[in-house]
This record gives structure tokens, C-alpha cells and sequence, in this order.
């Protein structure tokens, strides 16, 4: 768990001693933990937790008017997401048993070896978080809706299965903890990454570090940097990547091409949020947030012993996978018409019109580079075409099929009445965004509230026409 989501993260101290209470709470300051409240009074424990976001609990045992025992049972009962610590001069075996049975998360006895308790609270506070995190995803996922569509305004898709990353990603977007996203090459991993990135609302800045072919010495002088005459011909410090995300998000991509050597830098940076400079020995701390991403298949990697198990088991806090292209064909559309639109204007040429029947010939493709196949298939053939229209002709490789014509609309369908046709979601959508803004006179607030969307997505689509 990271630093700030240790400082984000609330604990509740119950002891009948003010002095324990000071003592402990010292104790966690000093380890980063300084979101603490205390309370010396036991019955005032059920109020404060329904009233405040409390991550976990620590727990005296034998207290006056309401025990520890009567308390941990209220809590597991109406708070089980809540971890509790029971804390206890009483270290009988018949104690330590009824605690746990109870639901206590652990229990430990005074004195507390200090590395002890601290070690129980890092753990209750991430159990915590990846507790709040899979709630936060189920009630994504059963209201199939976005907190901030605006983070994923530049992934152009019509698919569910990318509908549901984009939850998984708001779920865990107050998590510090690392991100691992595989997937084929070309599927858009950085796109992903920059959205983790831009979810989490983090105030420092999403660095991206390519990790293919570097060597160990490059990847460390790359990512932790110099100390000034480190080396033969160092002769400046460079601060390094991991510095410059500092308050935000480092991007490794092709992390699976990582040496051995590289990978053991790595992981303690994981581990400890610490690192050196190359040629210093100043510890210094990290708090930016890991993403990974790779094409490369992790369990093969880690069977041949090319990929360290326990740096595996890091990265992937979190992970998702991004499906390849042939399994999300009904995006094949929606991208042709972005790409066409875009190379187009970027060529200072008139649109293109898309015959009919080239979708259905691009869907027969396999597109084993992906995206970044169909818009480089796209980029040609805008390039190349005069004719006014594309068609299966200007796109190497790809059969043209059989044209089925779209199915008969009813001609009382009132769509027909304003378009001519039946349109297409980016003609409705540009119609809608029109009308909006001519019934509130051009005030873009207004016309973002009649629309059901932000001011902020409003005036990026104004701007895309």
C-alpha cells in the first residue's frame, strides 16, 4: 500500500488509557499512518463508526461499561467490512480463540512489539481497501454506469466487454496499489493506462517508460537516475522517471521484456516505495502509483523462470485484460468512421463516404496488430483514394463480401422525417447537441443539463465539429 493510501485511510483507537492511545497513535504517525481517532470512551464506539468512514479498528479487550467483546460483536454484525485489531493484556489461549471466532481480524497482547501491530494495521487497511474496491465494482457493474465518462472520451468503442474496463478502472481508482494490463499489441494498453491515470484524479503527472530492449544499466539509470560522477561521463545528476511521476502515475510498458536483474530493482521499489540514485546512497521514496502493461503471456513467462513470481504477484494488485479486436468486432464500425473522419480533416480532403458492405469485409479480417492495423489500414486508404468513396478495393488484403442492405425502416418512423434516413449514432448525436443548444440560446451549461451530460463533454464534442 502506498503513502497517500495510508494517509487517506482512517483508523479508530479504543482504549480506556489516554496513554495507550497517545502511544499507539505515535507509533502509526511515525509509520505514515496519521489519519487516527481516538476514543477512550467505549460507548461512544457505535455512533462514531456509523457516522464516520472508518477503515479499521484496534481494540482494547477488558474495558468499562461496554467490553471489547461486546463491541466486536456490534461491529462484525453491522459493520463486517470493517477489520478490527483486539489489543489485550489477557494472552490466554480460551481469549485469543473467543476473538477470532468473534471475527476479529487479529489479536495481539501488551505489550505490542511495535513492528507487530504496525505490520497488522498495513494489512487490515489494504483488506479494507480491496474490500471497499470489489463494492465499488459490483455496484458499477449491476448500474452499468460511469462516475467520469470524460476519462474515456478518446477510446472510440460500441463495446460492452470495454464497458465493463472502464468500470473495473473507476472501482479502483482510489487505490494506489500497482495496475497490470495485458493484452494483444496493438490494443490500446497506453490508452487504458493514461484513463487509470486520469480516474484516480492524482495531482501529478502520468510518466510512460517503454521497457523493451533496455538493458539493466539503462533501464536503472532511466528509471532511478544518476548521482553526478556516477559513472564516466555522468557529469550531472538526472533525477529519473520515478521522479518525475512523483504525486502520480509511472506507465512501464513491455514490462514483460524486463531482465532478471531489472525485475529485482523493481520489485523492491514495489516492496518498500524506495530506491537509490545510481552512485548514491540517499534513500529516497516514491509515492507514484505503477501501472504495467504487456502482450507477453505472464504464466508462460513465469513456468520458464523468465518472470519473477513474487514481482508478478505485485504488479497484479490489479488487473484486467483488453480484449483483441476480433472479439469486440462491433467496435470495427465505429472506428473506421472516427479514423476516416480524422485522417481526412487532418488531410484537408472531403470526407469519404464508406460503401456499403466495407464493414462487413473489414469484420472478416483477423487484425492481428489490432487497432493500430485497422488505422493504419484506415490512414492508407484515406491517403490514397480520389474517388470519393472507400471501398474493400482500397484496402490491401481485404475481401469484399456480399453487401446485405440494412433492414426496412417503417416509413411513419419519425427519424425518417428529420434525417432522410435512418442515422447513424454520430448523426443523432450531432443533431441532439444542436437542437440543445438553439432551445437555451448557445449557454453550454444549460444545454450539458438538457442533454444528460457534462459541460466539460459538451464542449469537447462543440469543438470536434
Amino acid at each position: 500500500m502506498t503513502l497517500q493510501a495510508l494517509k487517506q485511510q482512517q483508523m479508530l483507537l479504543v482504549d480506556d488509557e489516554p496513554g495507550i492511545l497517545a502511544e499507539v497513535a505515535l507509533l502509526l504517525a511515525s509509520n505514515d499512518i496519521s489519519q487516527v481517532a481516538m476514543l477512550s470512551d467505549s460507548r461512544q464506539v457505535a455512533s462514531y463508526v456509523d457516522q464516520h468512514p472508518v477503515s479499521a479498528v484496534i481494540l482494547d479487550w477488558v474495558m468499562p461499561e461496554v467490553t471489547g467483546g461486546e463491541i466486536l460483536q456490534n461491529l462484525t454484525a453491522d459493520h463486517p467490512d470493517i477489520p478490527v485489531i483486539v489489543m489485550t493484556a489477557m494472552g490466554d489461549v480460551e481469549t485469543a480463540v473467543a476473538c477470532m471466532q468473534q471475527g476479529a481480524f487479529d489479536f495481539l497482547t501488551k505489550p505490542v512489539d511495535p513492528n507487530r501491530l504496525v505490520a497488522s494495521v498495513r494489512k487490515a487497511l489494504q483488506v479494507s481497501e480491496l474490500g471497499q474496491q470489489n463494492r465499488l465494482l459490483k455496484d458499477y457493474l449491476l448500474g452499468d454506469r460511469l462516475r467520469n465518462p470524460e476519462a474515456f472520451q478518446g477510446i472510440v468503442t460500441n463495446s460492452k466487454k470495454m464497458r465493463g474496463i472502464f468500470q473495473y478502472i473507476e472501482a479502483i481508482a482510489s487505490s494506489r496499489l500497482p495496475v497490470l494490463i495485458t493484452g494483444e499489441t496493438g490494443v490500446g494498453k497506453e490508452l487504458l493506462a493514461r484513463a487509470v491515470h486520469d480516474v484516480s484524479g492524482v495531482g501529478g503527472p502520468f510518466v510512460s517508460l517503454n521497457a523493451a530492449g533496455l538493458d539493466d544499466f539503462m533501464f536503472s539509470d532511466t528509471l532511478f537516475g544518476h548521482k553526478k560522477g556516477a559513472f564516466t561521463g555522468a557529469d550531472s545528476q538526472r533525477d529519473g522517471l520515478i521522479s518525475a511521476a512523483a504525486g502520480g502515475t509511472l506507465f512501464l510498458d513491455e514490462i514483460g521484456d524486463l531482465n532478471l536483474a531489472s525485475q529485482i530493482k523493481l520489485l523492491r521499489l514495489l516492496q518498500e516505495r524506495e530506491y537509490y540514485r545510481m552512485g548514491s546512497d540517499l534513500l529516497l521514496k516514491s509515492d507514484a502509483r505503477i501501472v504495467a502493461a504487456s502482450n507477453m503471456n505472464f504464466a508462460s513467462l513465469r513456468l520458464e523462470g523468465k518472470f519473477r513470481n513474487d514481482l508478478y504477484y505485485r504488479l497484479c494488485a490489479h488487473e484486467f485484460r483488453i480484449p483483441p479486436l476480433r472479439e469486440r468486432l462491433e467496435d470495427v464500425a465505429p472506428l473506421v468512421e472516427y479514423f476516416v473522419d480524422t485522417f481526412a480533416r487532418s488531410q484537408a480532403k472531403p470526407v469519404p463516404a464508406v460503401a456499403p458492405g466495407l464493414i462487413a469485409s473489414l469484420e472478416q479480417c483477423k487484425f492481428p496488430g489490432n487497432v493500430r492495423e485497422l488505422y493504419n489500414m484506415v490512414h492508407h486508404a484515406v491517403t490514397c483514394n480520389e474517388g470519393g468513396m472507400l471501398s474493400a478495393a482500397d484496402f490491401a488484403g481485404v475481401k469484399p463480401v456480399a453487401f446485405r442492405a440494412a433492414p426496412r425502416v417503417d416509413a411513419s418512423n419519425p427519424l425518417l422525417e428529420i434525417f432522410g434516413k435512418f442515422p447513424t449514432i454520430l448523426q443523432a448525436e450531432e443533431y441532439l447537441i444542436r437542437e440543445a443548444m438553439k432551445l437555451c440560446n448557445g449557454n453550454q451549461t444549460a444545454a450539458a443539463e438538457l442533454l444528460g451530460v457534462t459541460r466539460p463533454t459538451l464542449n469537447k464534442r462543440l469543438k470536434k465539429e
